[in-house]
């Protein structure tokens, strides 16, 4: 009976610990991050549920059209990693990484990543 108390203390303390720690992230995420990175966090999250969604519904209906699947994917992880990159060169903590590199040139490289992009995925498709 007393390793029953124990292990359900201990969980718990762990679901305490695991909320505490989740809280003190999600209140030191708003408090710290700039505006425009949230902005880009925001794409992120979006650019993965996009994925997921593609995901799923290719292993739910099948993969019939499977260009389509794999373009619209591949678009969805490629836009990820460049969502990651203009992160990375905007974050005013990574200057020192990127002394060479401004917001205004980070997001140009985004927009033509992007158009060369889905030049590729509209060709792909046929």
């Amino acid at each position: 009976m007393a390793r029953e108390t124990t292990s359900s203390s201990s969980n718990e303390t762990y679901a305490t610990s695991v909320s505490g720690i989740v809280g003190s992230l999600a209140r030191e995420y708003t408090a710290s991050t700039p505006q425009r990175l949230k902005v880009i966090d925001a794409y992120m999250a979006f650019c993965v549920v996009v994925g997921v969604l593609q995901f799923i519904y290719c292993g739910l209906a099948g993969t019939f059209p499977y260009n389509a699947f794999l373009a619209g994917f591949g678009s969805a992880v490629a836009c990820f990693v460049f969502a990651a990159n203009l992160r990375m060169k905007t974050n005013p903590k990574n200057r020192a990484q990127f002394p060479n590199s401004s917001p205004e040139g980070a997001f140009t490289e985004f927009v033509f990543c992007h158009i060369a992009l889905h030049f590729i995925v509209a060709n792909f498709l046929g």
